[in-house]
């Protein structure tokens, strides 16, 4: 089997809300570029890059992409690299597009993802298969709350809950008070079985206010502080002083990351992302080293369709590290059966069918592939 041709969508989905973090308050999510493979045997293979321009790691070591600028890379870049091979070879593919340019991950694991999707399609088998096999059929999901008003979290968190959710996330780092009663208050409201996780987005203001923030989250029980603040030596200072575990999201990219995080003791667990360390070939190895480190990891991403999300859940039945409720969507169509707000975040969906989302988890797709049916008219509806 060949690649033959590779084209890019541009889409935006319409939110069920604003969904917002500390390092990006105005940009609003669902604007995505989809990538559809062909192949000499009439196999199509699907991949997706949220990319988001304010998306980066600490101090320039790595860069905001966006839809267009993956567009830009994928048509005048990669399509020729990758032209003729065959996707089941992926290391292959991997090595031409590195030759014909350097960095946009995000670029090169919608690529990737295409590939393994018509790589299992031809095979018959799901991609979890091609990346050594499930040890799990479903993520437990952890419902973000992003960054609203106090009133909107607490009423959003307890609907989740009540929908199944059994892990919230609070979206943190830009006001000290407000965090600290996020946290104390979702504690006396939804009580000692809800699991909550805090994620500041490198929001906070000096190493002294992050430790004092999650030492007073801590007195109400929290799953885990994640990135903090931007850079691994910050991390450092703040795992130092604090009882919780500290999870690396925007410092943990690549495989050499992972290796800094475990020399400077920063992070007991990392965000391990399809994107970030540029698609599903990487992010496995990715994965393997920080097991071998003792590290452990949630499945991390940036709310993405039912395509992205498929390829996030086939890695997080893969990886045995992959061990902590993520913030995977449960994806579905309009008017499908499901949650209304438990890891929902949009109204709509490029899926044909909803994931199934049973006891807290929303469910591996079966079937081939990345185990999804694309919904054409739907790229063509929200199409940018």
């Amino acid at each position: 089997m060949k690649i033959t041709d590779i084209q890019v969508h541009l889409v935006r989905l319409p939110a069920r809300r604003d969904h917002n973090w500390a390092s990006k308050m105005n940009t609003p999510i669902g604007h995505h570029a989809i990538i559809e493979l062909s192949t000499d045997e009439g196999i199509t293979g699907w991949g997706e890059a949220p990319a988001g321009g304010t998306w980066g790691g600490a101090h320039m070591r790595y860069y905001g992409e966006t839809p267009e600028t993956v567009q830009h890379i994928v048509l005048d870049h990669l399509r020729h690299a990758v032209t003729g091979l065959d996707p089941a070879e992926i290391g292959v593919l991997h090595a031409h597009m590195d030759k014909a340019i350097k960095g946009h991950p995000y670029a090169k694991a919608a690529i990737d993802v295409a590939c393994y999707d018509a790589a299992g399609k031809a095979l018959g088998v799901p991609v979890s298969t091609l990346l050594g096999g499930r040890h799990r059929d479903g993520i437990e999901v952890a419902h973000s709350l992003g960054i609203m008003e106090l009133e909107r979290c607490y009423t959003e968190a307890e609907q989740a809950v009540a929908e199944g959710a059994r892990t919230i996330k609070c979206k943190t780092g830009l006001d000290p008070e407000r965090d600290v009663t996020l946290v104390r208050e979702l504690r006396r409201r939804l009580g000692a079985a809800v699991k909550i996780r805090v994620d500041g987005n490198e929001g906070y203001a000096s190493v002294h206010q992050a430790i004092d923030v999650t030492l007073r989250q801590e007195e109400h029980d929290i799953l885990l502080c994640e990135q903090p603040l931007a850079s691994a030596r910050d991390l450092a200072r703040v795992a130092a002083r604090i009882t919780s575990p500290v999870m690396a999201d925007e410092s943990a990219w690549t495989v050499h990351d992972i290796l800094e995080l475990n020399e400077l003791d920063a992070a007991q667990c990392f965000s391990c992302y399809v994107t970030k360390p540029g698609g599903l070939y990487r992010a496995r190895r990715q994965a393997e080293i920080a097991e071998d480190l003792g590290m452990y990891c949630d499945i991390g991403g940036s709310i993405e369709t039912g395509i992205g999300n498929a390829a996030n859940l086939q890695l997080g039945s893969a990886l045995r590290i992959a061990t902590l409720p993520s913030v995977c969507p449960v994806s579905k169509p309009e008017g499908s059966d499901g949650p209304s707000i438990a890891g929902i975040y949009y109204l709509d969906d490029l899926v044909t069918e909803p994931f199934g989302f049973v006891d807290g988890r929303v469910m591996v797709p079966n079937g081939p592939g990345l185990g999804i049916e694309v919904d054409r008219a739907k790229i063509e509806k929200y199409r940018v």
